[in-house]
């Protein structure tokens, strides 16, 4: 099937709720993608942060396909083997104290099964959130997403007891977290705004303001975690512990899964029935993310993020210095973000056009959430390409 033919289908047939990209992949190796005419492709959007591992990485094809010869589904009302050694291994992983694991399917779903924990938890109804912050666009997890277009369409449904402050404002935090207060979420860095990095000290802060105030913190690391920053979870920059944590993208390396991490008292909250998942945890998944696990530890990619993630950041900061166009670069580890004056549209096709496929945030932020498992002449080449680019674009512009 050629690129028309399967843009053409899906035109026709699938709920038209995405920005589409004029490409149809159809292959994927470590960090490279090809299309249906076999044109290669670097990397960078990951699958939104989710081919942490690299695409269809050898050890993860091996775990799901000798899964895929004993058991595809086991429901949690029966225990299995592949989801034991799953848990022991996210809870060996985890920040310390995170001692209980609910499985799902997703980052939202990670994010809902958070919200009740914490009420359940606390007994309490106000959940504080932060300004421009994303956490998923379920009702409940949308109820906690900062954006207004995404909100807007639904605010009748929307849970009502929900603040937000701004992100990096401790002085805020602390004037709205109070006694009725179940829990503060917050990205340790926010992704979909543009990679904005809090100030230090912003998270312990938020540690002590939850601690004195009896609230729960929940940290969401559902595009920060498992090595992308440079840590095996961002919130250890700053050497914080939260109560509950949200994890999913990359956790089982494409195959769809999330996971909450909670405190043993805080995860018992939830009683028989009050909260489940008929494909959470299925063999399947835990077997793909059981594999993703050993890659990142056996390989190190928390610490090849944080090398490489300098290699990238060296090659953003001289695209700034050549491109005034460029108004900041920032980001931690293989989490990166370059910020343009103007609308980033004809960037990403004309990079996708010359081999690269980047992510973006709003309509002027170039997001960058490549596999982990790129190589330093692979990042080189992806900043020739938008080095290119911008030369182009600019000369266009100028012409």
């Amino acid at each position: 099937m050629n690129t028309q033919t399967i843009i053409q289908l899906e035109e026709k047939y699938m709920v038209n709720v995405y920005f589409r990209y004029p490409v149809a992949i159809v292959r994927g190796s470590g960090a490279i993608l090809w299309d249906a005419e076999g044109k290669r492709y670097i990397d960078l959007m990951g699958g939104y942060g989710v081919a942490i591992v690299g695409h269809s990485h050898p050890k993860v094809v091996e775990a799901v396909k000798a899964q895929l010869d004993k058991l595809m589904i086991c429901h949690p009302s029966l225990y299995n083997d592949v989801r034991a050694s799953l848990l022991e291994k996210l809870v060996t992983i985890a920040p310390k104290g995170l001692d209980k694991v609910y499985l799902c399917n997703s980052g939202a779903e990670a994010i809902e099964a958070a919200i009740k924990m914490a009420r359940k938890y606390t007994g309490r109804s106000k959940l504080i959130s932060t300004m421009g912050g994303f956490h998923g666009k379920t009702l409940g997890a949308l109820s906690l997403t900062w954006n207004p277009k995404y909100r807007e369409p639904f605010k009748d449904l929307l849970v009502k007891s929900v603040e937000f402050v701004p992100y990096g404002n401790l002085e805020k935090a602390e004037e709205v977290v109070d006694e009725n207060t179940a829990a503060f979420i917050v990205e340790p860095i926010q992704g979909e705004s543009g990679v904005r990095v809090p100030p230090d000290g912003y998270l312990k802060g938020l540690r002590d303001i939850c601690d004195k105030r009896g609230s729960l913190l929940i940290v969401d690391e559902i595009q920060t975690g498992l090595g992308r920053t440079g840590t095996m979870w961002a919130c250890q920059h700053w050497n914080v512990r939260p109560d509950i944590m949200c994890v999913a993208k990359g956790l089982a390396g494409g195959v769809p899964m999330g996971a909450v991490l909670a405190r043993e008292d805080v995860g018992n909250s939830l009683k028989l029935g009050e909260h489940t998942s008929t494909f959470g945890g299925n063999p399947l998944a835990c077997a793909a993310a059981s594999a993703v696990i050993d890659v990142i530890l056996g390989e190190n990619l928390p610490e090849r993020a944080r090398r490489l993630g300098e290699t990238f950041k060296h090659e953003l900061e001289k695209l700034k210095q050549n491109h005034p166009s460029i108004r900041e670069v920032r980001g931690l580890g293989l989490m990166r973000a370059a910020e343009l004056k103007f609308d980033v549209k004809d960037v990403i096709v004309k990079s996708v056009e010359n081999g690269l496929i980047p992510l973006y945030s709003g309509r002027n932020i170039l997001r960058f959430l490549p596999p982990l498992v790129i190589d330093e002449e692979q990042i080189l080449e992806a900043s020739k390409i938008l080095d290119d680019v911008l030369n182009v674009l600019s000369s266009t512009a100028h012409g």
